[in-house]
C-alpha cells in the first residue's frame, strides 16, 4: 500500500473511533441521567456506569464490524433484512446480558441487595428493548455507509477503466489518422517534383512544419484557433499544386476560437474536400469553412464543389468513421456529424455539431 493509502486509512480509522465514542457517549448520557436522578447512584458510580455503558456499546459494535469487515455490501433487500434482523437480535441479547451483569454487580455485590442471578441476567425490559433500538440504528447506519463507500469505489474503478479504454481508442484512431494525412500530403509533393522542383522544395518545407505541429501533438483536443492554423498550412501546401484552382474561405465567430475540438477534425474534412472535390473539378473551386456558436452548440460546416462519393472509397470511409468515433468518444451522443450532397448547387456539405460546454 502506498504512503497516501496508509494516510487515508489512518484518517478513516481515526474518524471511525471518534464517531464510535461520541455516539455511544451521547446515548450513555441518558442512562447516566437515569442512574443518578432516578436510581440514586452516587456521582462516582454514575461516572463508572457511564464509562461501562460506552465500553459495552463500542465493544459489541466493533466486534460486529470485525466479523463482517470483508463481506460485500448489497442494497438492503429481503434477504439482507433477514441477515440484519439476526445480527440485531444477537447484538441486542448480548447488550441486555452485559448490562444486566453490570447492574447485578452494582446492586448485589456493591449495594448488598438480594436478587437472583438468573432472574437478573434475563431481565429484559427495558435492556433488551433498548438494545434492539440502538443496535438496529447502528447496524443499518453501518451497512448503508459501507454500501455507499463501496459504490463510490466501484464508480471510481469503472471511471478509470473507461478512461484507459478511451485513451487506447484515441491512440489507435490517431495512428490511423496521421499516416492517412501524411500519405495524402506526400502524394501532393510527389506530383510537384517533376513539374516544378522549386515548388516541390517549398512544399517539403511546408510539409515539415505541418507535420511538426500535427503529428507530434499529444493533445486529443485542441482549440479551433490552433486547428485552423493546421488548415491554413495544409491549404498553403496544396496551393503549390493546385494554384488558383484551390481557394479557401473561412468565416468564423470569434467567440468560437477558444473552444476545443478533436485534433485534425476540420483539417480532415478540408483534406477530403480537396481530394474529392477540388481535384476532380477542372475549374477547381472554393472550400468554404463556416464556424459559429449557436446557443449551447458549436457549428462547423465545410462546403466544397462536387458530388458525394463515399461508397467504395475506403479512404473517405476511413476518415469519416475515424472522425465519428472520435466525436463520440469525446462528446458521446451530444455530438453530431453529417455529410450530405446538395444536388441543386452541386455541393457537398460536411457538418459537425458539438456542445459548447464540452
Amino acid at each position: 500500500m502506498t504512503q497516501r493509502g496508509n494516510i487515508k486509512m489512518k484518517v478513516t480509522n481515526s474518524q471511525y473511533w471518534k464517531y464510535q465514542f461520541l455516539g455511544w457517549s451521547f446515548a450513555s448520557l441518558y442512562w447516566a441521567y437515569i442512574a443518578y436522578f432516578k436510581q440514586d447512584y452516587s456521582i462516582f458510580y454514575t461516572v463508572i456506569n457511564f464509562i461501562l455503558d460506552v465500553i459495552i456499546g463500542v465493544l459489541l459494535t466493533h466486534t460486529y464490524k470485525l466479523i463482517v469487515k470483508k463481506r460485500t455490501y448489497e442494497p438492503v433487500n429481503k434477504f439482507s433484512f433477514i441477515q440484519i434482523g439476526i445480527s440485531v437480535t444477537i447484538l441486542a441479547i448480548l447488550f441486555m446480558l452485559l448490562n444486566n451483569i453490570k447492574w447485578y454487580v452494582y446492586w448485589v455485590i456493591i449495594q448488598q441487595r438480594e436478587f437472583g442471578f438468573i432472574t437478573s441476567l434475563f431481565f429484559w425490559d427495558p435492556p433488551l428493548v433498548t438494545g434492539f433500538r440502538l443496535m438496529s440504528i447502528w447496524v443499518l447506519a453501518y451497512r448503508l455507509y459501507h454500501y455507499y463507500k463501496q459504490q463510490i469505489r466501484i464508480a471510481e474503478h469503472n471511471a478509470k477503466l473507461s478512461i484507459l479504454a478511451k485513451q487506447e481508442q484515441f491512440n489507435h484512431l490517431s495512428k490511423q489518422l496521421k499516416p492517412h494525412f501524411l500519405f495524402n500530403s506526400l502524394n501532393s509533393v510527389k506530383s510537384l517534383i517533376s513539374e516544378n522542383p522549386s515548388k516541390a522544395r517549398s512544399s517539403i518545407d511546408l510539409l515539415s512544419d505541418l507535420l511538426r505541429s500535427s503529428i507530434y501533438t499529444k493533445e486529443n483536443l485542441i482549440t479551433i484557433e490552433n486547428e485552423l492554423q493546421l488548415v491554413y498550412d495544409y491549404i498553403e501546401l496544396e496551393k503549390l499544386r493546385f494554384e488558383e484552382r484551390l481557394q479557401l474561405k473561412i468565416v468564423i465567430d470569434k467567440m468560437a476560437l477558444n473552444y476545443k475540438i478533436p485534433s485534425l477534425s476540420i483539417q480532415s474534412l478540408v483534406e477530403n474536400a480537396v481530394k474529392y472535390g477540388i481535384q476532380n473539378s477542372v475549374k477547381g473551386g472554393i472550400i468554404n469553412v463556416n464556424i459559429s456558436k449557436q446557443s449551447s452548440n458549436i457549428l462547423i460546416q465545410v462546403k466544397n464543389p462536387g458530388q458525394l462519393i463515399v461508397k467504395g472509397n475506403n479512404d473517405v470511409s476511413l476518415g469519416l468513421k475515424n472522425l465519428k468515433k472520435r466525436l463520440q468518444l469525446h462528446f458521446k451522443e451530444k455530438a453530431k456529424f453529417t455529410l450530405v450532397e446538395s444536388f441543386n448547387e452541386n455541393e457537398v456539405v460536411a457538418t459537425i455539431i458539438i456542445p459548447a460546454n464540452g
